[in-house]
């Protein structure tokens, strides 16, 4: 593929992506509001705090899913069809053993967990028992589907991502409208409902899958050459996926466990806040993706790192350009977005935001690291780094710091497995330490500084409004498009930018 189709691909696929996240989005931040006003502050921190321990025992689903998604996609670039259709029915085996797996350990350590250790007033444990379940079965129909969106996405057609999300949008508007209009135990509704939601939309992608793609028809597979590689490249990112869901869902556990439902509520609106920034970088991410695993089965090496880098700058400014104005007048937007907004939240919307700016600049190597496949000498460090996030949290939350001191451990820690990346990839595939710091880090250093002047000096001399709200937001988007296009992007770029508007005007 020349690197102008692949360009080409990669922006259709983007586009499409942020097709669907603009649906999503949308829906989202306007369902969250209703959402959180029928359940009540509390109801709504036993949702996510529930549906937490179940994501506990699903850390398995996120290896695999890395691990299907990387061996597809290289066969793809092999194009070798029958190791292909052999790929995918050995993951489906795998997860649906999987599956198995966490089902038993949902009803028997999750349960216990739940009735005995969780901080959840006991007139709702009922209520929240079943919302267990469903999420339990949720998660169980999210594993079985992995192999199918690994597919979807090894074959780049990030179309019917948009044409769902359609149908998805508008099944939960139907949840919300049921919800105020339904005169029953809200939490209970709210968690049938959604599995009902995700029931449809993981049927439909199925569907479609079995349909489109021959590959996706089941064969019996008894080579056990095939299944090891998957399961050796799924067990060595295990130990970072564990870490991850410890320093994600654990923390959010412990939470309960030291404080109350609310602060689970607070976690959550701000988990929210973050997804809503993160989606249009993740949807460019996930574009991506295929074309480096592609770009390394076809021994394209210096391509692959010329796409990491633009991936990584362009990924993070592109952040940064929606995450400014949002950490300014982060208090000003809850207010104007949640009829009731926890005390808590400003903080936690803040760190999490400033967590996913350092992972943005990092995500792209840690695809490097998935496509040369060597996890191993990686996850031996990065792993034991993030596992040890909930033990010191729990520690350092004993002798009473504040709530927010599991966030900024987990900033430190992205911080530190970013290091430990770019070394190994120095190893394996000559990725420069110099390079990243001349061509990424310092102009995202100097973009960042100085496109963070006017909007605070607007921030700090105005007062509370919707006119400073609007002001920050202009003087944002202005100071972080102009910085990046002088700063951040190359002259290739630029010239590419000065073409598309010279060719609008």
């Amino acid at each position: 593929m020349t690197t102008t189709n692949s360009n080409k691909r990669i922006a259709q696929n983007a586009m499409m992506m942020y097709i669907r996240m603009l649906l999503t989005m949308a829906v989202t931040l306007y369902t969250s509001r209703v959402v959180l006003n029928a359940l009540g502050v509390n109801d709504y921190g036993i949702y996510n705090v529930v549906g937490g321990v179940v994501t506990m025992f699903s850390f398995l689903k996120g290896t695999l899913t890395s691990g299907t998604q990387r061996f597809l996609t290289f066969e793809l670039g092999r194009k070798d069809f029958n190791r292909l259709q052999k790929t995918f029915s050995a993951t489906l085996v795998i997860h649906f053993f999987l599956a198995i797996l966490i089902l038993i350990l949902a009803e028997t350590i999750g349960l216990w967990f739940l009735d005995y250790k969780m901080n959840i007033p006991p007139d709702r444990m009922y209520a929240a028992q079943w919302c267990y379940q469903f999420s339990i079965a949720a998660s169980l129909l999210t594993i079985i589907q992995s192999p199918y969106n690994a597919c979807i996405i090894a074959h780049e057609r990030m179309n019917i991502y948009a044409y769902v999300s359609i149908i998805d949008v508008v099944l939960k508007l139907l949840i919300v409208y049921l919800l105020v209009v339904i005169n029953t135990d809200k939490l209970i509704l709210y968690s049938l409902l959604v599995f009902l939601v995700n029931l449809v939309v993981i049927g439909i992608y199925i569907l479609y899958c079995r349909k489109k793609y021959p590959e996706c028809a089941f064969i019996i597979v008894r080579d056990k050459a095939l299944y090891k590689p998957i399961l050796v490249f799924s067990g060595w990112n295990m130990m970072s996926m564990f870490g991850y869901l410890l320093s994600s869902q654990g923390v959010n556990i412990l939470l309960n466990i030291f404080f109350y439902p609310a602060i689970n509520a607070a976690r959550a609106i701000a988990y929210q806040i973050n997804s809503a920034l993160t989606s249009f970088v993740n949807n460019f991410q996930i574009a991506v993706t295929p074309q480096v695993v592609k770009l390394y089965a076809d021994d394209q090496q210096e391509s692959m790192k010329n796409l990491l880098y633009k991936n990584s700058k362009y990924g993070f400014s592109l952040l940064w350009l929606l995450s400014l104005p949002v950490l300014l007048e982060i208090n000003k937007i809850l207010v104007l977005w949640l009829k009731e907004v926890p005390s808590e939240t400003m903080i936690m919307a803040r760190l999490v935001i400033i967590q996913s700016l350092f992972y943005t600049f990092n995500r792209p190597f840690d695809i490097a690291i998935e496509a040369v496949g060597r996890m191993k000498e990686v996850n031996l460090f990065t792993g034991p780094m993030q596992i040890m996030v909930l033990p010191v949290s729990y520690l350092l939350l004993k002798i009473g710091l504040p709530f927010y001191t599991p966030f900024i451990l987990n900033i430190i820690v992205v911080i530190l497995c970013l290091v430990v990346e770019t070394h190994y990839l120095n190893k394996w595939i000559n990725i420069s330490r110099r390079v990243i710091l001349q061509q990424i880090i310092y102009p995202l250093f100097y973009m960042v500084t100085l496109s963070s002047i006017l909007p605070v000096l607007v921030y700090l001399h105005m007062n509370s409004s919707l006119l400073r709200l609007f002001m920050v937001v202009v003087t944002s988007s202005f100071s972080v498009i102009a910085c990046s296009y002088f700063i951040v992007l190359d002259k290739q770029a630029r010239d590419w930018v000065k073409n598309k508007v010279k060719s609008i005007l």
